[in-house]
């Protein structure tokens, strides 16, 4: 029961923040509203009209920047500062009610247009934005502006004409709206993602220098060259703002410009404060020059946010297309230029300085595929305008790269081929997967039938099962290579993992530098330790509890040294025999180094335990990978298999 109650008072509570939320929004657009209304009414037209209403901006713009949520305390608080502004005037409590209705449904109307059109939250760093805001604030000033001229006409005794009412309310709000709008829905974007402290500084400093210069612009004298000055003062710093700072700083510089105009104009100062001309005149042209600052300010620094989105947009998708190893390109078939993405030099390798045209890409083909890649570009028709080609690229370093290319055709009318834009795509760790998948099936099925063929010619299952141990050594190999993309492997992993079906870290003992083999390297390596370790595990240290192995290697004195030197010593192992019957391990132990990369190889049965010195000159080792089960190693294995099989 207590808990059903306690339910009950916090679900009756819980509107209570939205309500507090609302009232006290309510009172703060009122105070600010019935300020600026005030303010205006101090300046009114012969027909009764402020000549600027900053007040309906206020409004609008925090609906706009507030969203839904702010309807009910924004509409309360407008509707009440009109009235006390109104009543506090020259104007009685009727047409005080229809101004205040008419204001707020201005403000209502105004939001939601934005809001039907373009969502919540709204924010002036589009263009499209800008002309929207000033769309909906002629067409809601445009329909206030008509139940606005009826309160004058009905209960303010205005002897002027209905339309020049309506035409003077209308520009009123619609200024209010554009110049002040924009400043409360930036700051209420600002709070949401304060800019840089930088940017927030300069914005700040090209303000005060505005202020400084509309200063100026107010106290020049009445000459006919100071028509041309303010544009000349104003439009750099206008042009900075917009160009280096969010758009909150441009609808706060067009404020500034906005509010020296109109002090001007009450005060009868400058240009737009000329006694000599009429009233009407000097309202019009303040106007004009109000609006035209303000869409200035704003469409400038529209175009300039824009441009930066764009940039970020771009530097993510470069980002994207490295990490994915892709690039875009674009061939002009008629003048032979290729244009590519900004990481293509990453991926492509060449100079990112020097020009890449499709003359030197193509002669970076793979001479076995460029027919194939040139044949596909070839039967690029209206009809097949698209192609996909997988090819081999050659790098200015000599590296050798996969890659695929997708691309599509433009033509023109006649048909012909003016125009090829695609993606490039680095697909060599898949074309690597997919090669060393083959190897390894391959084995598979070479195990099966050397398996098969041992069985069917008598041969004993000890040494069908050595076979099969070698073959999985190989396997073991590819395995290490596949999981590093076949960027090389660790010495000491290789080791380790050689060393592992027989010996652990009590009998075995490894060390030296840190050295990255490449893939031939390490496949035939690998084969020359697991004869090692079989040797060892059958005959040597690993086949008593008492036994080791040591293996250490080092590249000279100071780790340059063009060798890389390996030693595999055995320690307390049962005395070794002179001449082991082993023919085909000590064929692989003494003669792949040698065969492969030109080293040397000592294997010593010394009587206290073997010991086998390995050195493979770093230069000779090739840079690239077996690409397919047709490699030398393989071949040697399977040679050496048909002997042991014969």
């Amino acid at each position: 029961m207590r808990t059903r109650l306690l339910q009950n008072l916090q679900a009756d509570a819980q509107p209570a923040p939205r309500w507090m939320s609302s009232l006290w929004l309510a009172v703060v657009v009122g105070c600010v509203y019935a300020l600026s209304a005030k303010m205006s009414l101090a300046l009114l037209t012969p027909e009764g009209v402020a000549e600027f209403w900053p007040a309906a901006g206020v409004a609008a713009g925090t609906l706009i920047a507030r969203g839904p949520n702010a309807r009910w305390g924004v509409t309360a608080g407008t509707m009440v500062a009109t009235i006390v502004a109104n009543l506090m005037g020259d104007r009685n409590l009727l047409s005080s009610v229809v101004f205040a209705v008419c204001n707020a449904g201005e403000a209502l109307l105004a939001a939601g247009l934005i809001e039907r059109y373009f969502g919540w939250p709204f924010s002036l760093d589009r263009l499209r934005h800008v002309l929207a805001l000033l769309g909906a604030a002629i067409v809601a000033t445009a329909v206030s502006g008509i139940g606005g001229t009826l309160g004058f006409v009905l209960f303010h005794d205005s002897a002027a004409p209905f339309l020049v009412t309506w035409q003077n309310w209308f520009a009123s709000d619609a200024l209010g709206i554009v110049t002040v709008a924009p400043l409360v829905i930036g700051l209420t974007s600002v709070a949401r993602e304060p800019p840089a402290r930088g940017e927030t500084i300069e914005g700040f400093l090209g303000l005060a220098l505005l202020i400084v210069m509309s200063i100026i612009v107010i106290k020049l004298p009445q000459q006919p060259w100071t028509t041309i000055v303010p544009i000349a003062l104003l439009f750099p710093i206008l042009l900075w703002i917009a160009a280096r700072c969010q758009p909150v700083f441009a609808a706060a510089a067009a404020f500034i410009a906005t509010l020296a105009i109109v002090i001007a104009t009450t005060i009868g100062i400058g240009h737009f404060g000329d006694p000599g001309l009429p009233v009407a005149e000097r309202v019009l042209a303040a106007r004009a020059g109000i609006l035209a600052v303000a869409l200035c300010a704003y469409v400038l620094a529209a175009l300039f946010a824009e441009r930066r989105q764009h940039e970020a947009a771009l530097a993510d998708m470069q980002e994207a297309l490295t990490a994915g190893a892709v690039t875009t390109l674009a061939w002009d078939v008629l003048t032979g230029s290729s244009q590519r993405s900004a990481n293509a030099a990453q991926i492509l390798g060449f100079d990112p300085v020097e020009t890449f045209s499709a003359h030197n890409f193509l002669s970076r083909v793979h001479p076995d595929d460029r027919e194939r890649f040139k044949a596909s570009v070839r039967r690029v028709k209206p009809e097949h305008p698209a192609y996909t080609v997988t090819f081999r690229f050659k790098h200015p370093d000599g590296r050798e790269v996969w890659l695929e290319e997708t691309a599509k055709g433009e033509f023109d009318s006649a048909g012909r081929l003016v125009r090829v834009k695609g993606l490039t795509l680095d697909v060599t760790a898949r074309k690597q997967s997919e090669d060393q998948q083959s190897v390894q099936n391959l084995l598979a099925r070479v195990t099966v039938v050397a398996k098969d063929m041992c069985r069917g010619n008598g041969l004993p299952d000890a040494d069908i099962q050595a076979l099969d141990r070698r073959i999985q050594s190989m396997a073991d190999a590819y395995t290490l290579l596949c999981r590093n993309r076949w960027k090389g492997v660790d010495l000491a992993e290789l080791v380790r993992r050689q060393l592992a079906p027989s010996a652990s870290d009590v009998n075995a003992t490894i060390w030296g530098p840190a050295v990255t083999l490449t893939a031939p390297a390490t496949q035939a390596l690998a084969m020359v330790l697991h004869e090692l370790v079989t040797n060892a595990a059958k005959y040597g240290a690993l086949s008593t509890a008492h036994g080791r192995v040591e293996v250490n290697w080092h590249r000279g004195p100071h780790n340059d040294a063009a060798n890389l030197s390996i030693v595999w010593r055995e320690i307390g192992g049962p005395a070794v025999a002179a001449s082991p019957d082993c023919r085909y391990g000590v064929g692989i132990i003494r003669e792949l180094i040698p065969h492969e990369f030109g080293g040397s190889v000592d294997l010593a049965f010394a009587s206290d335990g073997v010991c086998c010195k390995i050195d493979i000159p770093i230069e000779s080792i090739p840079s690239q990978a077996v690409s397919g089960p047709d490699g030398e190693i393989a071949t040697m294995l399977l040679a050496r298999a048909d002997e042991v099989i014969e």
